[in-house]
């Protein structure tokens, strides 16, 4: 009997995951074409595919086109294998989608609150993914794991610390989500949620250095430094909302005064409109119906949304910046005022090669940015079954 080391448990749980990776980065791929890309030894690589195909998370296709010889058997990753949930809950909205491990968006729900306190809001979260289960096609894995991005101070236990524009304090929502559900589940603040989801699928793909602005009823910023998330000692980076722009200012919801949010998110946004409009919408509808006033309320909030990301550039130096959640839909009115503050404001150098860009994902960042993370834990947690 052969005695396998930890050592060589490590290297196989190591070696599958890349084959894994691979597969799934590459398909259609055959397994010569991963054992030259990853160095392996054939052998090892047909063990591996093996497994993986038992497991039934790649499947065989084929043959594939031949460059002499046998013609190969191709294989693909079967991103039906199970589903991920992903949810973002705003201040008043709640979406849930399910997703294949692709991030394909299969089914979704979506449904409007209203500052709702937490216990109505976990029902109305318990509703949503009841009914996406409910739908879901069947599959071996079933629900591999839930994702659920919130706007404020999320610690890496998935505890939400704080989030001042939900009412929300230590709330443990990862610990009442598992225990509803008995999957994984992954907690994250929303806006770096939505930078990693534009990074896998969306107008970010080719860039290195990424700020992506979470625009909504506050405001949450999402970094990605060389490729990788960049979340702080405890997971708390990102709070840019809160910076100061105007010492002793407008107070804001997180107890100081003077914070980027309260003069350019969608809360002050229409805090300015007063009695004229009560949602974003109507004052979009207003705005595409010629109305100086809300278009002259979008441009200052342009200025001020420039104002922040000015900050933003000269620290970060970014390859891009991009402007999500629902601020995102009055492009037409608020680019060209931050245009024109970067251009004003900010150092020359730091403009060079420097890409503005609003999200190609609209409302949908936040929650393929949580299904890419489940996915990405249930493929690490796969890998180790040897």
């Amino acid at each position: 009997m052969v005695t396998i080391t930890w050592n060589q448990q490590l290297v196989k749980k190591n070696n599958k995951a890349l084959v894994l990776q691979l597969i799934m980065e590459k398909e259609p791929i055959s397994r010569a074409d991963i054992a030259q890309v990853s160095g392996l030894h054939k052998a090892t690589v047909s063990s591996l595919v093996n497994e993986l195909l038992e497991e039934e998370l790649v499947f065989e296709s084929g043959p594939g086109e031949s460059s002499g010889g046998r013609r190969p058997v191709i294989l693909h990753f079967n991103k039906v294998a199970g589903y991920a949930i992903g949810i973002d809950i705003g201040v008043n909205y709640v979406l849930c989608v399910l997703t294949d491990l692709k991030g394909n968006i299969l089914i979704e729900k979506n449904q409007l609150v209203n500052r709702t306190p937490y216990p109505t809001i976990l029902g109305t979260v318990q509703n949503m993914i009841q009914s996406l289960i409910s739908e879901m096609p069947g599959s071996r894995y079933g629900v591999v794991g839930i994702g659920v991005g919130v706007p404020g101070i999320v610690n890496k236990e998935g505890s939400v610390l704080l989030a001042p524009n939900l009412g929300w304090t230590n709330i443990q929502l990862k610990m009442d989500l598992e225990k509803l559900f008995q999957v994984p589940v992954i907690i994250e603040n929303e806006a770096n949620a939505g930078a990693f989801g534009e990074q896998q699928f969306g107008v970010g793909q080719d860039y290195q250095n990424i700020i992506y602005i979470s625009a909504g009823i506050g405001i949450g910023v999402g970094i990605i430094l060389n490729k990788e998330l960049y979340q702080g000692k405890n997971g708390f980076s990102g709070e840019m909302g809160h910076m100061i722009i105007d010492i002793d200012g407008k107070p804001c919801s997180c107890g100081s005064r003077g914070c980027w949010e309260a003069y350019a998110s969608e809360h002050a946004l229409l805090e300015m409109a007063g009695e004229n409009a009560d949602t974003l919408e109507s004052l979009i509808y207003l705005a595409e119906n010629g109305d100086e006033a809300v278009k002259n309320l979008f441009q200052k909030i342009g200025n001020y949304l420039g104002y922040g990301i000015n900050n933003i550039i000269n620290t970060f130096n970014p390859d891009q910046v991009i402007i999500g959640n629902r601020l995102a839909l009055t492009k037409e009115w608020i680019e060209e005022p931050i245009r024109n503050t970067i251009k004003n404001h900010t150092l020359t150098h730091h403009q060079h090669e420097m890409r503005l860009d609003f999200s190609g994902l609209g409302m949908y960042s936040t929650v393929l940015g949580v299904s890419a993370f489940v996915v990405e834990n249930f493929i690490k947690e796969e890998s180790k079954v040897l």
